[in-house]
């Protein structure tokens, strides 16, 4: 049988899983950070090499400017690495919250819950996304390293996450509500008309207690997220949340390939 008449015998693309883009960032990550400067540093001592190897069978072709070509090389190729080892293991930190958080939420399903993970946004993502009766729910899942000694605490304060006292990059409360706001207005495109919770977890951190309405976005250790939802009312229907969540599915099965 030719190649080109097999096709995949899956008739709908996989839903994606947790941390799906961090190691897509990954891979990309360890090609251009890692491996083409190791590969850079090799070809330069390769030259090096053969030029030596010229120099000792009396060439007249002098091996000083690639060796000292080759030495540059391996010092650049040592920066690169150590940067993208070092960007490798956040990422890495960041992909094992995401899995964590996201096997934690799968037992939402045992509730009638619907559960995505790693929801295509434009250039970015939602990590989790949870459709149920009582409500619609973005999380985006924060895992940073916690201090060697003495407590871990995040303070939202004036409308800003400090996590250890350390104002948090990239504003995670403005990144909830993009997102929040996104599956709004995909599912406003489909004609459902319903309100997103945006949320913000911190596995591992105890979140100190605040103002969260005036916030407009939840802030929570994950464990927390189960009693905060119970707390809502029911506000779809069983129908409205299996209708929202087939379109949900047949977006991001759109966005991946067989």
């Amino acid at each position: 049988m030719k190649r080109s008449s097999k096709k995949s015998p899956l008739k709908l693309a996989p839903l994606r899983v947790p941390g799906q883009s961090i190691d897509a960032q990954l891979d990309d990550l360890r090609y251009d950070e890692m491996l083409s400067p190791i590969l850079l540093a090799g070809l330069m001592v390769l030259t090096a090499m053969l030029e030596w190897l010229r120099y000792f069978t009396d060439s007249k072709l002098n091996p000083l400017p690639f060796t000292i070509v080759a030495i540059m090389a391996i010092g650049y190729a040592i920066f690169r690495v150590r940067r993208g080892d070092a960007r490798a293991q956040q990422l890495k930190l960041g992909r094992s919250g995401e899995r964590a958080v996201g096997q934690y939420l799968e037992w939402f399903r045992t509730k009638g819950f619907f559960v995505f993970h790693d929801v295509p946004n434009g250039d970015a993502n939602i990590d989790h996304l949870l459709i149920g009766t009582r409500g619609i729910y973005t999380i985006e899942t924060k895992t940073i390293s916690k201090p060697a000694r003495g407590d871990a605490h995040v303070l939202v304060k004036d409308g800003k996450i400090l996590a250890d006292g350390y104002l948090i990059e990239r504003d995670p409360i403005v990144q909830a509500k993009a997102q929040a706001r996104w599956v709004h207005n995909f599912l406003a495109q489909s004609q459902f008309k319903a309100f997103v919770q945006p949320v913000v977890v911190f596995p591992g951190w105890f979140v100190e207690p605040f103002d969260m309405k005036a916030v407009g976005v939840w802030v929570l250790e994950p464990k927390a997220l189960d009693k905060f939802i119970e707390n809502e009312a029911e506000a779809l229907t069983h129908d409205e949340v299996r209708a929202m969540a087939s379109a949900l599915a047949s977006y991001i099965r759109s966005q991946s390939n067989l």
